[in-house]
């Protein structure tokens, strides 16, 4: 027997942080998610699964129109007519939805309750599947405890919506621990919310198969789902399949040991490339950072936004348009020794050493974050205060890279070392 787990497809949900140019893939863009969506159901037929389990956010809050719900109608319909059941929970982003909950679906969809934890028992194929939707938007309580103990001579999946004991710029919704999940004595718990895939446990297995596609640069990798082998009531095999049509990813360039302009266009063009051969022909969405120094760093400081756009173009030239230019980032710096500077005795020396002791000390950054930026923070809009796309300028790790890009253009500044036109 096998199933397929997914979670976080959130259909019809707009990608982050994509700036429109010409050239740029947009047709590839828009609609990727549905697109994910309909690899999940082809995987499922073409892999002859008995199953498929989804944990959770099928949409991404409030429909602009019922075309979503309906879209997701004729994908779980294919499945009927293959005689593939689909269990479902519904999540955060569901609850939201005041359309999601009038959506009438087919008859091999079960989509568990709300109210309290539901078991729907597949005597054909032999699985029992344990679980709760959303019946709010945040569920702050532990659902997971309140699930039902095991149905003998079954495979027992628990189907939950967590951020189990918290994961990082996710909201702690349904939290719940380890131990709880063990003492359940399920076969399989199939998670969602996190959308980073990830084994947490395999005694018994506990799994996130991360979303089905990336939708902004914090999203970035292979994104699909779980395929799940089991004989007598034990997995044999769990294996990731990629369902995402559009990936995000990150190119680093280092200045040093390029010398011109043509030179960073040709090793930009060289790991675009290199990724695509690797994404098996996807589009890509790319944040280009780049970064050291360099004799390169006068030209790319002077003229930062003919530098993007000349990278953009060699982008569409290099990958038939099938690379996106998401953001570029210049962090060079100047050709300065700046272990020299520290060790001098003078202003700037000292100025170099006081960033270095800052950047190497936990707690001082800390503080410093904290201080420093606690009235900035709560000035700034909602949206960059929360969520996925969050300035964390308090954090001490965030603090510390920014030290470092601070450091040679500060003292480049000081020094009068700072790039000319």
């Amino acid at each position: 027997m096998r199933f397929l787990h997914a979670a976080d497809l959130h259909i019809d949900s707009p990608l982050h942080g994509l700036d429109r140019y010409e050239g740029a893939p947009v047709d590839d863009v828009r609609g990727a998610t549905r697109r994910a969506f309909e690899n999940l159901v082809a995987t499922a037929l073409s892999e002859c699964v008995d199953l498929v389990v989804i944990g959770g956010d099928l949409y991404d809050g409030n429909w602009p129109d019922h075309n979503t719900g309906l879209f997701f109608v004729k994908g779980v319909t294919q499945l009927a007519e293959e005689g593939i059941p689909v269990a479902i929970v519904r999540g955060n982003h569901d609850a939201a939805s005041k359309l999601t909950k009038s959506l009438r679906l087919p008859r091999n969809v079960h989509l568990l309750a709300d109210m309290k934890p539901e078991t729907v028992v597949l005597d054909e194929i032999g699985i029992a599947v344990h679980g709760q939707s959303f019946a709010t938007p945040a569920v702050l309580n532990d659902l997971a405890i309140a699930y039902p103990a095991p149905i003998h001579d079954c495979f027992n999946i628990g189907l939950l919506h967590t951020s189990l004991n918290g994961r990082p710029r996710h909201d702690n919704y349904a939290p719940t621990t380890l131990d709880v999940l063990r003492g359940k004595g399920y076969d399989y718990w199939a998670l969602g919310h996190i959308h980073a895939a990830e084994i947490v446990l395999r005694e018994p297995w506990v799994v996130y198969p991360g979303n089905t596609q990336g939708r902004d640069i914090r999203e970035s990798g292979a994104k699909g789902c779980s395929l799940v082998s089991v004989e007598n009531e034990v997995v044999l095999d769990h294996r990731a399949i990629a369902l995402d049509v559009m990936r995000w990813d990150t190119l680093l360039l280092d200045i040093a040991a390029l010398p011109d302009l043509d030179s960073l266009l040709d090793a930009t063009t060289a790991e675009i490339r290199r990724r695509l051969t690797q994404s098996g022909g996807r589009t890509l969405a790319l944040r280009v950072r780049i970064a050291g120094c360099g004799p390169l760093h006068r030209v790319l400081a002077a003229q930062p936004e003919t530098v993007e756009q000349q990278l953009r173009s060699a982008a569409i030239e290099a990958s038939n348009a099938q690379v996106w230019i998401e953001k570029v980032e210049l962090t060079t710096r100047p050709q300065l020794d700046l272990d020299r500077i520290a060790e001098r005795d003078d202003p700037l020396g000292l100025l170099v050493r006081e960033l270095r002791g800052l950047a190497a000390d936990d707690v001082a950054r800390s503080v410093v974050g904290e201080e420093a930026f606690r009235d900035l923070l709560q000035k700034l809009p909602a949206e960059l205060r929360e969520g996925a796309n969050s300035l964390r300028l308090d954090a001490p790790d965030v603090l510390a890279e920014l030290l470092g890009e601070v450091e040679g253009k500060l003292i480049a500044h000081l020094s009068g070392e700072e790039a000319a036109p």
